[in-house]
């Protein structure tokens, strides 16, 4: 059975073709993971999905009936009710029934006793539907996404933007719509909470479409894949890994069959030229309308874009660069407390922690947007930092990449800036978008191309590699260990840092 018919999907940003001619099935029970490189359209394929973006051309049908569930990590909601009551809302239906049957109970007592058996109904539905198990079915997923620690009557108010996005998602899970649209769950979740919803959306019985640039998360979880790439969305059966494999496998058939069309064409071509004129002028004719009439293959465009960062370096020594004394940060209460550590000239250190336990509210109180609540810090006087940010925010989000980079260093011509964004991999398409139209991935280059044009000799990064695609990881990676200056970081991704990084830090011993 068909949840969601996608027929002749066409969109497109400015000159910026991301996909046409696209006809998807999305079946009941289907496990599907999107993939594709930064900035060829995931994301707004979901958005199309869900209504928030209208495509150029082609439908979205969803089947009569079906409710579909997305991940909004942004979404605005209510701040000022606890987590518990956030959650409890997954289940409003069932406590308006709730409502129901303890009023024709009342009523009954009453006197008006034709209600009671209304009322044995409204208790056997909630008693199908698990009502009366609420309770454990949230502190399951609380416990699995890792939000116990932070309590359930937790205002939402008061939570980190990790901790926000896993409310959000908690509350999506427990919903279990017909079709789940989730895209990048696994941004602001640690390793075993990334392990508990693999398991968990594995076992579930519903549909999902999910983009991830988690590779092991999709082998887990997906026996479906879209694949966009070269304009196309391909449905592959099976695995990630046989996605792989099958890819690959038709990636050499077409080559082959392309470059054999292409023999032939030329080869008739030059048969036309010779004989035109001549006394095979009619077979030549014929040769022609052959020509003419022939299903021509595209070209098959392998735009597999790696970026090359490079960060500019001022001189240091290898003397102390960061000295952190019992430092407590937070915003209105301490979040972590007695932080002592030191990091010298050279040094490539990660901070690592589940998300929300204060390792952003950490590095911004060490560049000095936030103040500390209590201890010390000092840099060195030599050093200069270099600060990324994992928030995608904009004075102006209005603004094109190379309106940004123009504004900010206005000694580089335009033609630098756009040579400067195709290094850090954003394409002459992107580099002329409006920012807030971007993936996050393309985004997120745009900052690192920002942070390169920025002389320093102390890095200091905030989960730079959230949304960045496996060849913007490598690029990152390499520019990082390269780079000869200090590197202080927060990273959840161990494969990432785990065989190139002096010492690892971790925030939990300062809870």
């Amino acid at each position: 059975m068909s949840l969601l018919e996608i027929k002749q999907l066409a969109h497109s940003f400015g000159d910026n073709l991301l996909f046409k001619d696209v006809d998807i099935v999305v079946n009941k029970g289907e496990h599907i993971g999107i993939v594709g490189q930064n900035g060829t359209g995931k994301s707004t394929l979901m958005k199309i999905c869900t209504g928030q973006i209208v495509p150029d051309a082609g439908r979205i049908v969803w089947q009569k009936g079906i409710l579909a569930g997305y991940l909004d990590q942004y979404a605005e909601i209510e701040e000022n009710i606890s987590m518990q009551d956030f959650l409890k809302t997954a289940f409003q239906e069932l406590y308006d029934m709730e409502e129901k049957m303890n009023q024709l109970y009342v009523q009954s007592a009453n006197g008006e006793e034709d209600k009671l058996q209304l009322a044995f109904w409204y208790q056997e539905k909630l008693e199908q539907s698990g009502f009366y198990s609420i309770e454990v079915r949230i502190q399951q997923v609380v416990i699995g996404l890792g939000l116990s620690a932070i309590g359930l009557e937790k205002p939402i108010a008061e939570m980190s933007g990790g901790h926000r996005a896993k409310v959000i998602l908690a509350k999506l899970l427990l919903e279990k719509p017909d079709v789940l649209l989730l895209d990048e769950p696994t941004n602001f979740l640690d390793k075993e909470h990334i392990t508990w919803l693999s398991e968990y959306l594995s076992k579930l019985e519903q549909a999902f479409l999910v983009i991830s640039h988690d590779y092991e998360f999709l082998e887990k979880t997906a026996d479906r894949i879209l694949d966009i790439d070269n304009r196309k969305i391909t449905k592959y059966y099976g695995s990630y890994k046989e996605f792989l494999q099958k890819k690959t496998l038709l990636r050499e058939d077409y080559i082959r069959q392309y470059t054999a069309q292409q023999k032939e064409i030329q080869k008739t071509e030059e048969f036309i030229r010779k004989n035109m004129a001549g006394r095979k002028s009619k077979m030549a004719r014929g040769r022609k309308k052959q020509l003419d009439r022939m299903d021509r293959l595209e070209t098959l465009e392998v735009k597999e874009i790696r970026p090359s960062f490079h960060f500019q370096e001022l001189p240091l020594t290898d003397t102390e660069h960061l000295a952190v004394r019992q430092l407590s940060v937070g915003y209105y209460y301490p979040v972590l407390s007695g932080i002592d550590f030191m990091v010298k000239g050279g040094q490539k250190v990660v901070i690592t922690g589940f998300n929300g336990i204060g390792k952003s509210t950490l590095l911004k109180t060490l560049i000095g947007q936030i103040a500390p609540l209590d201890g010390k810090f000092h840099f060195s006087s030599q050093v200069k930092i270099g600060y990324f940010s994992q928030d995608l925010k904009w004075e102006d989000e209005n603004q094109t990449p190379i309106q940004i980079m123009a504004e900010k260093y206005r000694n580089l011509t335009i033609k630098d800036i756009r040579k400067q964004l195709a290094l850090a991999g954003v394409t002459k398409e992107h580099a002329m978008q409006a920012v807030h139209s971007l993936s996050g991935g393309e985004q997120t280059k745009v900052k690192l191309c920002l942070l390169m044009h920025t002389p320093c000799n102390f890095l200091i990064l905030d989960e730079p590699t959230n949304h960045l695609d496996v060849q913007a990881k490598e690029a990152l990676k390499e520019a990082l260990i390269n780079y000869r200056g200090t590197v202080l970081f927060v990273s959840h991704e161990e494969l990432f840092y785990r065989d190139w990084v002096d010492r690892v830090i971790h925030i939990e011993n300062f809870v």
